[in-house]
């Protein structure tokens, strides 16, 4: 009999972030989204940067900024080990643009002096922040940049 939930985990360095019972998750994998619904084959993937998306058993959703990291998948069981996770309303949105702004300079300056991988990964962490804020609360744009 396959399960009709999955029993999502996520866990930080820091602390558990959240533990639910849930009816499906998206997840954003190293090489793009993964849709997991319940009786799902198991797999081990890594995480990129991006939105984790949830619905509850009672309708409701939820949704996260993910950065990094690896999720288990079972048929009723999804567990993540994630760099951070963070729900929209623990996001400093003023501290995430900030921080876009020093990775684009950085981007923009170029030359043999910048760390590519590091600013490209600072711009993917802000912008996944600001979005994921700006879908749970309304965001002045012209704060933005």
């Amino acid at each position: 009999m396959l399960p009709d939930r999955i029993q999502l985990v996520i866990v930080t360095p820091e602390r558990q972030i959240l533990k639910e019972t849930v009816t499906e998750v998206t997840l954003p994998g190293a090489d793009g989204y993964l849709g997991v619904l319940p009786g799902h084959a198991p797999l081990i993937t890594e995480l990129g940067v991006g939105e984790l998306t949830y619905r509850t058993t009672g309708g409701g959703t939820g949704l996260l900024a993910v950065i990094r990291g690896f999720a288990e998948v079972l048929p009723d069981r999804v567990s993540l080990l994630a760099e951070t996770a963070e729900f929209a309303e623990d996001i400093d949105v003023a501290r995430a643009q900030a921080a876009m702004k020093r990775a684009e300079e950085r981007i923009a300056k170029g030359g043999e002096d910048v760390d590519w991988d590091r600013a490209t990964l600072a711009l993917a962490r802000a912008l996944v922040r600001i979005q994921v804020v700006s879908k749970r609360q309304p965001v002045n744009i012209a704060t933005v940049h």
